[in-house]
């Protein structure tokens, strides 16, 4: 049967008297604003008042939202609403929601809107089939696809969650960000609608214009396209590839750093260097490494590993130049050596040791004011060796095991064949002493020698020959005949105790006790909204005031060096 009411007056009094005796007035309850047409059906609906709209909506309030619709089942007793067509919830000024249909139960405040659901707050829109709206907690969530668009970013996933208090959203599965000027694929992702973080928690991966990110945790400010990473990260940047514990990187500065167990490769040059702590500036190309810092670059088949305490990287691929600094060393299988400092051209292929220079080649220990050596531009196999000013060398008697066989210069000029020395040639002033071996390696005598040149064929790394030119002057002394005194040149210094047998014996006792910097966030990034809103909220309260809120390294910034760690 069919009962209408042309009033809204008739409808309250009726709602109102069958509430104030059904309810206490401390509940909850939802109140009929306008009913319009008002019918019952208690085959369908048992208990229930129905009401549809007229020329105006249904409406109904409950505590600080109200509900437009076409039609609505009312169970008044339950505290329950059924609404059905055209719905608009809105809460406040700043949350509205339309859907096809919503379950509203009164009691715990919870929505269950379903078919096209659209909600809308100040900064952002959603769009899902299904969306729960809790407005106990002030949380919605959708667990089939939904979409989110702000001033920014289109956001979408399969299952998310908005806090609306901190305007936060939590997506799972599938997370996607589309912006003009890049894209963000995530598994998990936090995303604050005002500030525009984001959090990203698993796998993710950020593709710009002209980087691409990867990291398994990671904050990221969409607006400026900053952030970093802190498990897995991984950077390919201007022909450079940057891993590391903890890489920052920064779009408008063109700038990225990494800390910790950091790997930078080189994909043009196929170069690598690897440190604890580097920078990348993606406007002057280059970059620069510290803390047991070594560059690793393929020779032939072999690698070379070159050391200081900060290595330095600059110049276009075709024409990059390597630095090391202080304490400069480099190890290959057939070469090493060490100085102050290193600096290698890769567009002239030569490679300066400077101050302090030795070299060891075999058993062979070589000393000069200045080193070069100088590589095959096509082949990239080592071509030539100088030794400028002063130049000695020196190597132990592998027969004997006591002596030395010596010779010196002014320069040396050295050839390599297959990256293995062959020829030396000492220039001026040249001085040798030898200790010449009969075929049973017996001890002929001690060769020593002055002359002009002086040319040295070699052979598995040691001398197999020896030319002597212009004006030699010398003898062969039997070993009793030449004292001890005698047996060494002016200036000789045998340094065999500071040779270097493998790449591990680069670094010193100091880079192998480097203690590592503490990555703070390592199980989760730093989520700097939730800070500051409670930095906010105990701004002036000394008893929960948060620990370290006067460290600037709590927040990124354009260029922090350690903004994530403590």
């Amino acid at each position: 049967m069919l009962y209408k009411f042309s009033t809204l007056l008739t409808i309250l009094l009726l709602v109102f008297s069958g509430s104030a005796q059904e309810q206490p007035q401390e509940t909850k309850q939802i109140n009929i604003v306008y009913g319009a047409n008002f019918t019952k059906d208690e085959a369908q609906y048992p208990g229930a008042s129905i009401f549809s709209k007229d020329d105006r909506q249904v409406q109904f309030e409950h505590q600080g939202a109200d509900l437009w619709c076409d039609i609505a089942i009312f169970y008044q007793k339950e505290n329950k609403l059924k609404a059905l067509g055209n719905i608009r919830l809105q809460q406040g000024d700043s949350i509205q929601m339309t859907s096809g249909k919503i379950d509203y139960d009164g009691n715990v405040k919870l929505a269950k809107a379903w078919e096209s659901v659209v909600l809308k707050n100040t900064d952002m829109t959603l769009r899902t089939d299904t969306l729960y709206f809790d407005r106990e907690k002030q949380e919605s969530y959708y667990n089939d696809s939904g979409t989110v668009v702000d001033s920014a970013n289109t956001l979408t996933s399969e299952i998310g969650r908005y806090y609306m208090i901190p305007k936060k959203y939590q997506f799972l599965d599938s997370v996607f960000i589309r912006n003009p000027e890049y894209t963000m694929q995530s598994e998990q992702l936090d995303y604050y609608t005002t500030s525009k973080n984001a959090y990203m928690y698993g796998p993710s991966t950020i593709t710009g214009k002209t980087y691409k990110i990867y990291c398994e945790r990671g904050f990221y400010d969409t607006k400026i396209e900053s952030g970093y990473g802190i498990k897995n990260t991984r950077i390919d940047y201007n022909n450079r590839i940057i891993e590391g514990d903890s890489v920052y990187f920064d779009k408008m500065t063109e700038f990225a750093s990494a800390t910790n167990n950091i790997k930078v490769t080189d994909t043009v040059n196929q170069g690598i260097i690897r440190a604890h702590y580097a920078e990348v500036f993606k406007a002057k190309d280059s970059l620069f490494a510290t803390k047991r810092a070594v560059s690793i670059s393929l020779v032939q088949q072999d690698s070379l590993y070159m050391h200081g305490d900060t290595l330095m990287v600059t110049g276009k691929p075709e024409a990059r130049i390597l630095r090391a600094f202080r304490n400069a060393k480099f190890y290959k299988t057939d070469l090493s050596g060490k100085c102050d400092s290193i600096h290698f051209d890769e567009k002239t292929g030569i490679t300066q040791l400077i101050t302090e220079p030795i070299i060891w080649n075999g058993e062979n220990q070589m000393t000069g004011d200045s080193i070069h050596l100088t590589s095959d531009l096509k082949t990239e196999k080592l071509d030539s060796l100088k030794v400028l000013n002063n130049a000695f060398i020196i190597s132990l008697d592998t027969i004997g095991k006591t002596g030395y066989n010596q010779a010196k210069g002014k320069d040396l000029f050295g050839q390599f064949v297959e990256n293995e020395l062959k020829i030396i040639d000492l220039i001026k002033n040249t001085e040798v002493i030898y200790y010449m071996y009969n075929d049973d390696n017996e001890l002929i005598g001690i060769d020593k020698t002055i002359c002009s040149e002086i040319r040295l064929i070699m052979a598995n790394n040691d001398i197999e020959d020896i030319t002597f030119f212009t004006n030699p002057d010398g003898d062969i002394f039997p070993e009793k005949e030449l004292p001890e005194n005698g047996r060494k040149l002016k200036g000789f210094i045998w340094r065999g105790d500071e040779r270097i047998y493998t790449k591990d014996d680069i670094f010193d006792e100091d880079d192998n006790n480097i203690k590592l910097v503490v990555i703070r966030g390592i199980d989760n990034p730093i989520d700097i909204d939730a800070e500051e809103e409670e930095r906010s909220n105990n701004e002036g309260d000394p008893v929960n005031k948060i620990p370290g809120t006067n460290d600037e390294a709590q927040k990124p910034k354009k260029r922090p060096k350690v903004k994530k760690v403590e």
